[in-house]
């Protein structure tokens, strides 16, 4: 049986579009213990990954090309992999973001089978600000969060192919996943940032560090 343990060792993924300094603190804070990973193979040693990311869908997936392969492989032990924001919607098959910018096809990790879609045009875009948390199923991820507020900024959400894989939902306009997960659970995300969430936040980061220490 895996031991727990109390400083687990979290890979963030450094691929020139994340907010590594705000993602690192946070985790700090959770109890983890942090490596920017610059280089895929560094991943191997981790307890959990993270996939952050601000900015456009092409350009997240140009970026962080080289870690795909390795990311896929360290999914396919189960280690936990959690995307943030742009490193959420990287998780899935593709999005329209790519077609709206004039960039043409842009495929995702495809782990989350599924398509990011544009908000309508009868909700401001992006959506900035606080919206709340509802969950749908039980995960690691959610445990003590349902109700409460996280902070989002993105014009563009997730939309899975499987019903299943939405964790919890937030209206704005429309109700849309917040938190994904895939069917083994290892793989999840979160459109909100978690780091800028408060409370909130630190007690999904905390929940996130707890499930990789289980693991260790």
């Amino acid at each position: 049986m895996p031991v727990s343990r109390e400083d687990p060792e979290i890979a963030v993924v450094d691929y020139g579009l994340g907010n590594l300094r705000s993602v690192t603190r946070g985790l700090e804070r959770a109890g983890a213990s942090v490596a920017l990973v610059e280089q895929p193979a560094a991943l191997d040693v981790a307890d959990g990954l993270i996939l952050p990311g601000v900015g456009a869908f092409s350009e997240g997936m140009d970026n962080a090309g080289p870690f795909r392969e390795a990311l896929i492989e360290q999914t396919e032990e189960r280690k936990p992999l959690f995307g943030i924001c742009l490193g959420m919607q990287m998780l899935l098959s593709t999005s329209e973001e790519a077609d709206h910018a004039g960039e043409g096809d842009a495929e995702g990790l495809d782990l989350i089978p599924g398509t990011n879609l544009r908000f309508p045009d009868s909700v401001r875009v992006p959506q900035m600000g606080w919206n709340r948390l509802q969950v749908e199923r039980e995960h690691p991820l959610v445990a003590g969060v349902d109700g409460e507020y996280a902070y989002f900024v993105h014009s563009y959400y997730a939309d899975p192919d499987d019903g299943d894989a939405v964790v919890s939902t937030t209206d704005y306009g429309l109700s849309f996943p917040s938190i994904v997960a895939n069917e083994s659970g290892t793989v999840f995300g979160t459109q909100f940032h978690p780091e800028k969430s408060g409370e909130t936040g630190l007690r999904i980061l905390r929940n996130f560090v707890d499930l990789c220490g289980d693991r260790a």
